[in-house]
């Protein structure tokens, strides 16, 4: 996946952003941009749908690693295309005090609503 680039100037706002909130926001922040940046698919041929490679859930895990292990194990899924719903989760969790297990259920149905969405998408 290639780096965006930033204007000239551009590269220190993000830090300046992080350096400015409070430790739950920069690891909200930190989090988005790992899921961002995580892998990208391999390529496809026309209509070839890729399995999932699941990670078994640990019996104690945070939010950031749920959101990790599941863009690792669906990782032919488009992030971008599910960073809203995850960022509203993510921000109920760390913003709103929601049990993480409650948000980590959602997040994988999330993920999984969106793989039945790419396996519609390529029988079509």
């Amino acid at each position: 996946m290639k780096a965006a680039k930033l204007r000239p100037g551009r590269t220190g706002r993000i830090a300046e952003i992080y350096r400015s909130l409070e430790e739950a926001d920069r690891r909200t922040l930190l989090a988005f941009a790992e899921f961002l940046a995580a892998r990208p698919a391999p390529p496809e041929r026309p209509g070839e749908r890729l399995e999932p490679e699941p990670i078994e859930r640990p019996v104690r895990e945070s939010v950031v690693a749920a959101i990790k292990r599941l863009a690792h194990s669906y990782y032919m899924l488009d992030r971008g295309a599910m960073l809203n719903e995850t960022s509203a989760l993510m921000s109920a969790h760390v913003l709103g005090g929601r049990p993480a297990n409650e948000v980590i259920d959602e997040l994988e149905s999330l993920f999984q609503r969106h793989y039945v969405q790419y396996c519609e998408e390529r029988e079509a």
